[in-house]
């Protein structure tokens, strides 16, 4: 289509869920032919859509939208400070609408561009949840009769932090006991595995959460029952100690869920330190960094199984399922579930049965959003409880 150029960027708020979601939509010189994204940061939704509306907007005013990696490229450095949350996310959200542009155009789903499909649906994993063992165990059975064959499990808060006193005067929190936590998890994973044995892939999310040699024991713990992979044992600080957990443990490890440069990841997939990656895929900025990180991982063995919480919109949901599509190495994909305010506010939203997720086929990305329901739900500038971690005496730790 000659002569097509970028004429205007909107940011579109809301909290249909009750998690702030950020969308870009990308509007063409072409009547009618726009492209969605998701440049969802919760925790700084506003900062997100400053980035946006203030910097990316006049950025690409006039640009031809067909031109995605020099876009990207140039958008990225064009800031010169980089890889950062918040402008990876608001980058993110431009380039999956240039990726739903770009389908529209050819009348091609956004997966058939990037090398058609591996497979016809991707499977996702659920989290099972029980604030004890019984409720827990009811959890992960309710998924399996629904066809689910990997669950996460998580029983009561991370580090039952229910049972911890802190002293006095302690300031308010989200109170845990990591040392609690891994006492806990093995013992849960032995009631859990006698109850529904091995065909069922098990999961758990230590959230980043521990002290790098808590992670390693507890790997070691969990080996008889035959993880599908620990996930995010450790926080980006701590990379090193990967090397300790590979040396002494079999337990498969994911990670990456807070990852926003390259060098992050890179000496974890290249020397064999984890077997999934993870990250959150406008956190490193979109559908063109991820189709490249998908690839690279391929060459080490290492599958994918990005980031998929409730804080990302359905948009940013079926931009994974393209690329779970076309990707051979795909893994699995966390799918935290779509309410039927989503569904109204996203029309198209993949649809999901017996454990896995199906695009639908439709040129781009194949979903929309309806900008007047979405208006009926404003997002909000209160802080996350959980973001406010505190150990026993009532120290703050990063989540």
């Amino acid at each position: 289509m000659s002569n097509l150029i970028i004429n205007n960027v909107k940011t579109i708020l809301t909290a249909p869920q009750g998690f702030n979601l950020v969308i870009v939509k990308v509007e063409t010189s072409e009547p009618n032919l726009y492209g969605l994204g998701c440049a969802t940061f919760t925790q700084r939704h506003l900062a997100v859509k400053t980035a946006i509306d203030e910097y990316l907007k006049p950025f690409l005013i006039g640009k031809d939208p067909s031109r995605i990696e020099d876009i990207w490229q140039s958008a990225m450095g064009n800031s010169y400070w980089r890889n950062g949350p918040v402008l990876n996310n608001a980058l993110s959200g431009v380039d999956m609408a240039l990726w739903d542009i770009k389908g529209k155009i050819a009348g091609m789903p956004v997966y058939e561009l990037l090398g058609g499909k591996c497979r016809e649906g991707a499977a996702v994993y659920r989290h099972a949840y029980g604030n004890d063992i019984l409720s827990l165990e009811e959890s992960v059975q309710r998924y399996m009769e629904e066809g689910y064959h990997y669950i996460r499990c998580q029983m009561g808060d991370y580090g039952d932090h229910g049972k911890i006193v802190p002293p006095e005067g302690a300031l308010t929190g989200a109170y845990f006991d990591p040392r609690a936590y891994v006492r806990s998890i093995p013992r849960m994973f032995e009631e859990i595995r006698n109850k529904v044995g091995f065909d069922i892939e098990l999961l758990v999310d230590v959230h980043e959460r521990l002290s790098p040699i808590d992670a390693v024991h507890l790997s070691k713990q969990l080996e008889p029952y035959g993880l599908y992979f620990l996930e995010d044992p450790l926080a980006p600080e701590q990379l090193e100690w990967f090397r300790m957990i590979r040396n002494q443990s079999s337990t498969p490890i994911a990670m990456g869920e807070l990852f926003n440069n390259p060098r992050e990841w890179l000496p974890l997939i290249t020397e064999g330190l984890i077997d999934f990656i993870r990250v959150h895929i406008s956190q490193i900025g979109g559908i063109t960094p991820a189709k490249k990180l998908a690839t690279f991982c391929e060459m080490f063995s290492v599958r994918t199984a990005f980031h998929g919480p409730g804080d990302l919109s359905p948009i940013g949901h079926m931009a994974h399922l393209h690329l779970n599509i076309c990707s051979s190495n795909f893994g699995v994909q966390e799918w935290y579930g779509l309410s039927e305010q989503l569904e109204e506010v996203f029309p198209g939203c993949p649809s999901i049965k017996k454990g896995y997720v199906y695009p639908n086929d439709q040129p781009g990305l194949g979903i929309d959003i309806n900008e007047e329901e979405a208006a009926k739900y404003p997002c909000s500038t209160e802080f996350s409880a959980w973001t406010l971690s505190r150990g026993r005496d009532g120290t703050y730790v990063r989540p």
